[in-house]
């Protein structure tokens, strides 16, 4: 029964090829020639993209924002953010800011797009109730999103809650009410400028709070550290570590990295260090080896090639 549904699915070329008994090779080159519904199904967009745990640093200075990052199964991606007259623009400084170059343009647009091409609206799902992530190989993993806000925090929260709003009204955000998360699409961190008491304050939640990874035992900021705050931690390689990946890196140095990560596994959060070692190549693979072995969950990327091959 099937041969005959795909015999009559395809072109009178490939039925004829058919009866030729044709190699496997040749079979393939009909098919794909064909433009065969037998080939095609509404999530394959991301098609055989398998993600992984890299966050590309700036990704708004790549040739593509956000689509380069996921045509490379990068699982996190990072936005510098300005509020200037109302408008949340997009860029490293202001000389780098065009009127078109906004937070709507280059992330939540696109994510709708891929969102909603991985959640067809057909009678195949209508009882689904957790929606697709943007990866159709591993739909469960939730995309990060950061938000490193460059003005004020304050001033700036309100406006980019706002333009969250399609995400949210399609249900796509993750989001924590009561201290229970509910995981989904995509996990909106704030950094940067984000203002601590006014994450916490949200309530449910659907902006997070990017944690001091060196200091969440520090009790000054009167915050309880955990996933439902903050489900990430992160810092300054350079300052918290040190080691440049060139000479054998240090007991100590080993040490800390190890009491970190640990320290915020201990809490349900994921460990991230920033600004590793670019250059040498030999080096940069020296730290991200380390960083790997001792259990950090993120790879700090500015060469997103480089990195998902490693």
């Amino acid at each position: 029964m099937f041969g005959q549904i795909l015999l009559l699915s395809l072109s009178i070329g490939y039925i004829q090829l058919a009866t030729s008994k044709p190699s496997v090779d040749q079979w393939i080159a009909a098919l794909e020639q064909s433009n065969s519904t037998l080939l095609q199904y509404p999530t394959q967009l991301t098609q055989n993209i398998v993600p992984k745990a890299i966050h590309s640093h700036n990704d708004y200075w790549r040739d593509v924002p956000l689509l380069s990052a996921l045509s490379f199964g990068v699982a996190s991606v990072e936005a510098d953010v300005w509020l200037l007259n109302g408008t949340l623009f997009v860029g490293h400084e202001e000389a780098a800011l065009t009127p078109h170059r906004t937070f709507d343009s280059l992330y939540i647009q696109p994510l709708l797009h891929v969102l909603n091409a991985q959640n067809p609206k057909n009678e195949f799902t209508v009882n689904q109730t957790t929606p697709n992530g943007v990866f159709d190989t591993s739909s469960s993993t939730s995309l990060h999103l950061l938000v490193d806000i460059k003005t004020n925090g304050t001033e700036a929260l309100p406006f980019i809650l706002k333009a969250l709003q399609p995400l949210r009204s399609a249900g796509y955000l993750t989001t924590s009410t009561s201290g229970n998360v509910t995981k989904s699409a995509v996990t909106v961190i704030g950094t940067g400028n984000s203002p601590l008491d006014g994450v916490k304050a949200l309530e449910p939640r659907d902006y997070f709070f990017d944690g001091p990874l060196i200091s969440l035992n520090d009790t000054s900021t009167n915050t309880t550290w955990d996933a439902s705050l903050a489900p990430i931690a992160s810092t300054d390689y350079g300052v918290a570590v040190g080691w440049a990946g060139i000479t054998g890196i240090s007991d100590a140095q080993r040490s800390t990295i190890l009491t970190l990560v640990n320290d915020a596994h201990t809490r349900g959060i994921q460990a991230r260090f920033w600004d590793t070692p670019g250059w040498p190549v030999g080096a940069r693979d020296a730290v991200w080896r380390e960083l790997l072995d001792d259990g950090a969950d993120w790879l700090n990327a500015d060469d997103l090639e480089a990195a998902a091959k490693f």
